[in-house]
């Protein structure tokens, strides 16, 4: 819908209000209901949101360590836009009309720096530029328990009843159970504009996968983002809690927030990653792709896996990658390709958990693929065969959050991909998250150590 058209709707309904949101750096949903008339004014202006949601955390605890903002700038608005051509109404909220917004700036201002959606509006807007049409989806896992935000508290999240019992993935029973819940998702997420392809269930109690449809990377990133905050809703509707954490048990698999990618005409007539004279039916232009993923995947692992929790999913044996490595149609290795005939060929980042901020997580993969073409960089990495687990000729992922910010941080290549202000901000964000961790003192040591060392 264009501009004109979404004003025009938002002027013939009969309601007096409207949501808008945007995406923090973790991936949560920021917004506010506001009316019509308030709507009318911040059209060509942008509204003043307080900046604040640049200088905290998830839990809403300021950085002791920002550089954006803070106490120090006193923590003044920002203007925040609505993007007109993202309207549509929640299903589950009377048909209430939503957009989605972002910090970017018009003409030749620059871009808030600290903003997910522009960043990947830039990166996006590169690709154009370079003669290509990218087509992204996500899909996600998560965990569904019976349970409220007030029962989280009161139980200390512990002892949780998950939705269904037992290891049951692909399971026909478990979601004719659940049958109310299942049609609310698909159909309720459909109607918000997030068309699935597939919705199963995984192998773990009451714990499900969505397949979104693939669309233009912006509005991919679009769908990814609302995805997660429109399942909690959804479940929240009947009396379930949707977690998607990438690693809420040691003893379950974790979740997975893998990225499907291809490249193709600017008219969407070819795909560009498809040649049926090459090896493997691999392009030239995806093997360059490939191999900037995986020169650059080291550099920017933070924006695959962006918490502490992130890294107790990348262990070997758990379904997730750990090395530098990549496979025609094998699920351990980091990037995986899936080319049986054109229309559907791709390469699947597999490193991506539930838990990433998907803007960030899809700017980083076109950005580093953008970065193997540019360079017009050789795929000198043979694809594994058998166990990507022990392929670590190449490299390992780096393994934990504080390990992996630093070396971010001080990467040319990261500044390269996203500007240096970004890697700046970005980088202080994480290190914040890891030093939160470091300070506590987990169940683990209390068992082990409490009595007999």
């Amino acid at each position: 819908m264009n501009g004109q058209a979404a004003i025009d709707f938002i002027e013939q309904t009969d309601g007096q209000k409207l949501k808008y949101a945007f995406a923090d750096i973790d991936g949560v949903l920021r917004g506010k209901i506001i009316s019509k008339q308030k709507f009318r004014d911040g059209l060509t202006d942008g509204y003043g949101f307080c900046d604040v949601v640049w200088g905290w955390d998830c839990t809403d605890a300021p950085y002791d360590n920002g550089s954006l903002t803070g106490w120090q700038s006193g923590y003044p608005d920002a203007p925040v836009r609505l993007d007109l051509s993202t309207l549509r109404q929640v299903p589950w909220e009377a048909n209430i009309p939503f957009f989605l917004a972002d910090f970017s700036q018009p003409g030749d201002t620059p871009d808030w720096p600290a903003c997910p959606r522009s960043l990947l509006k830039r990166i996006a807007a590169q690709c154009r530029d370079m003669g290509y049409h990218a087509e992204y989806a996500q899909e996600f896992e998560w965990f569904n328990f019976r349970e409220t935000p007030q029962s989280l508290q009161q139980k200390g999240f512990r002892n949780l009843e998950p939705l269904t019992p037992g290891m049951f993935g692909y399971s026909m029973l478990r979601p004719s159970q659940e049958n109310a819940f299942n049609n609310d998702l698909f159909d309720g997420l459909t109607n918000f504009d997030i068309a699935l392809e597939g919705l199963h269930t995984e192998t773990g109690p009451g714990v499900y996968e969505a397949a979104i449809l693939h669309d233009e990377v912006v509005r991919a990133a679009d769908k990814a983002t609302l995805f997660k905050t429109a399942v909690k809703e959804i479940a929240y509707r009947h009396g379930i809690i949707a977690t998607f954490m990438a690693k809420w048990n040691a003893d379950l698999p974790g979740c997975s927030g893998h990225i499907h990618q291809s490249l193709w005409t600017p008219d969407r007539s070819k795909n560009l990653f498809f040649d049926a004279d090459q090896p493997n039916r691999i392009s030239a232009l995806m093997r360059q792709f490939i191999a900037g993923q995986l020169h650059c995947l080291p550099h920017i692992t933070p924006m695959f896996a962006p918490t502490v929790n992130s890294y107790k999913r990348l262990v070997e044996g758990a379904w997730a990658p750990t090395t530098v490595t990549w496979s025609l149609d094998n699920r351990t290795t980091a990037l995986r390709v899936l080319n049986r005939n054109e229309a559907y060929t791709r390469v699947e980042h597999r490193v991506s958990g539930a838990d990433t901020n998907p803007y960030l997580a899809i700017a980083a993969a076109l950005a580093s693929g953008l970065y193997g073409i540019r360079h017009q960089l050789s795929l000198d990495i043979d694809p594994s065969t058998g166990s990507g687990y022990t392929d670590r000729q190449h490299g390992v992922l780096p393994g934990n959050l504080a390990e992996a910010t630093q070396k971010m941080a001080n990467s040319p290549i990261a500044v390269d991909l996203f500007g240096a202000d970004f890697v700046d901000y970005y980088t202080r964000t994480r290190d914040w998250e890891a030093r939160q961790y470091a300070r506590q003192v987990s169940d683990w040591e209390l068992k082990r150590y409490f009595e007999i060392i």
